[in-house]
Parts: C-alpha cells; structure tokens; sequence
C-alpha cells in the first residue's frame, strides 16, 4: 500500500482561511455579534426610579450597559462608529453624494424607458415593478415611534434630575462640561467639539473602572475637606451671628431705656402744678355776646329843610394876616456889610 503524499500549499490560500489567524477573527466577530445581542437585549425598564417616583425608560438601561464597558466589543464598535460618523460629516459631502445618487438613478432609470419606449416599444422598467410597492409595517412604525419617545422622556428626565440636584455630583459635572463648552466653542469647530465629548463620555467611564480605588480615594479625600471646610464655615458664622445678636440686643435695651426715659419726663412734665389746679378749681364761664339795640327811625334827627347861612368875615384882619409875616421877614433878614 503506498504511503499518503502531503504537497505544501505553495499559494498559501488554506493557511489564510483556515489558519490561526482566520480562526482568532471568526471568535472575534462571533464574541463581538453576540455582545452586540446582549447589548440590545439590556434595553430593558430598570426597577430603579426617580425621586419623583416617576418610572425611568430603557435608555437609561442601556446606555449604562454601553458606557461602561459591560459589553467591551460591543461599546468599541459603538465608539469607533461614533468617531467614524463625525469624521466622514466633516470631510466626506455625503450630501452631495445623496443627491448624486439620486439623480444618476433617476437619470439611469429616465434612459433605460426612453431607450425601451423607442427601440422595443415597451417598458423595460416595467418589468422590473414590483406586484406590490414597499410600504413601512405599522407594527415598525409604531416601534420607532416608542423608541422615539422614550428617547426623547430619557433627555427630558435626566435633564430635569441634573437640574434639579437629584445628583450633587451629576449636577457639578454637567456644570464643569457645560463651561467648558462654552469656552472652547469659541476656538473648536462643531464637529471637534462633538469629537472630544464623544472620547470623554466613552473613555472616561473606561478610566475610572481601570483606577476605581485610585480614583474613589482621592474623591472620599476631597468630600472629607468640603465636609470640614463646610464645618468651619458654619462654626465660624455661628459665631459671628451670635456676637452680631448680642451688639444688636444691647442697642435695643439702651434705646429701650433712653425711650422710657424719655416718657417719664415728658408724663413728669405733663403732671398737675397747684397754680393749674387753682385754674382748675375756679373755671371761667363763657358769656354770651349781648345782643345790639335796635335801632329805629325815630331815633336819629330830622334834617334842615333850610339851606345854612354863611356869615360874612371881616377882610382888614386878613390883609393884616397876609402883610404881618412879609414886615416880620423883613425885619429878621440880616445886613449885609
């Protein structure tokens, strides 16, 4: 019996589909598509609620279960998917690329009638119809519009438990993010912006299950100097609201006293003297105004029916009135030299 031959394969084809290469990437693939599997199938209600009682969706379930990395084949194809995306928005047109499909179909399809119209006078198009055109199940329709809505309750509830403090430590790292979005828009594009937010969201829970113990301490660390510092503070406003009661409380009682005082002297000022109690004891009485008398016609004398006679005086006395004080003048006038 003649011994088996074994030729060595010159192309290496078998050793590159059958090798231990080949072998590694089929597990990978195969490891990766059923952790894509249990990563859907975490899409499920979680027990847990919000401190208004109000039930959270399954987004919440499974965006916990993507970043942090239960799922690791299946979080590194969602991230490099992710980065892929924004690369090819920032410098691939698929826009353009869009419409130039659209129109070199619709284009294709144009000539492929025409040509059929004219040359063999039927539908080449036609015939590749469909019996029935395509149309969306409703139970599809439905599903993307639960899935909508619960995507859109998820944004709406975790925005409201951020803003609400319902996390302290939620709240002040949605506040460093938002600063620093701020800051950095006015010197990043959009697009690496959305670049550096999607590495931090997928990277950062990464780090911190790499360093948990590392990373815990130095957080227990700090909330043991927030707590202390918190204590002094409110020692020392204790203290200082204390002395500021007393101050206050003192002012009160010297203006208090001052204030008494100052009534005892005006009531002292306000007592009976014996000269206002002598007024006292001896009241004026008002009287009454007497009435006029009446006056009547009779009363007053009755006028002269006569005109009066003036009596004629002398007129010697009154030229000697008149001369008198002209001698008088003369005589008091002096010489002159």
């Amino acid at each position: 019996m003649a011994a088996d031959v074994s030729y060595p394969n010159v192309n290496g084809h078998g050793t590159i589909t059958n090798g231990p290469l080949a072998d590694n990437i089929k597990s990978e693939a195969t490891r990766t598509s059923q952790e894509l599997r249990e990563l859907r199938n975490a899409a499920v209600t979680p027990s847990t609620s919000a401190a208004t009682g109000q039930p959270l969706t399954y987004y919440h379930s499974l965006l916990y279960s993507l970043l942090s990395w239960e799922q690791p084949r299946a979080t590194a194809v969602s991230f490099i998917s992710v980065v892929a995306f924004i690369f090819a928005a920032r410098y691939l047109p698929l826009l353009r690329w869009f419409f130039k499909f659209i129109y070199v179909v619709l284009g294709f399809t144009a000539l492929a009638e025409l040509g059929g119209q004219l040359a063999l006078k039927q539908s080449v198009v036609g015939s590749f119809r469909p019996r029935k055109y395509y149309t969306v199940p409703k139970e599809t329709v439905e599903a993307v519009l639960e899935d909508l809505e619960q995507l859109v309750d998820f944004v709406l509830i975790e925005f409201q438990r951020v803003l609400f403090t319902e996390n302290l430590v939620h709240t002040i790292a949605a506040f460093l993010a938002a600063f620093s979005a701020y800051w950095l828009i006015k010197f990043l594009p959009f697009w690496g912006l959305s670049l550096i937010t999607v590495t931090i969201a997928y990277l950062g829970p990464l780090v911190y299950i790499n360093n948990r113990e590392v990373i815990d301490a130095q957080i227990e660390h700090l909330q043991e100097m927030v707590n202390s510092q918190a204590h002094q503070l409110k020692d020392i406003a204790e203290e200082r609201t204390a002395h500021a009661t007393g101050i206050v409380k003192q002012y009160v009682e010297d203006y208090s006293a001052k204030a008494q005082g100052f009534v005892h002297r005006r009531s002292a000022s306000r007592s009976v003297t014996p000269e206002v109690a002598k007024v006292a004891s001896n009241p004026v009485i008002k009287k009454e105004p007497e009435a006029e008398p009446e006056i009547k016609i009779p009363d007053f004398p009755e006028a002269p029916k006569a005109e009066p006679v003036v009596p004629a005086a002398p007129v010697a006395p009154l030229a000697e009135s008149i001369e008198q004080p002209a001698v008088e003048a003369e005589e008091k006038e002096p010489l002159l030299a």
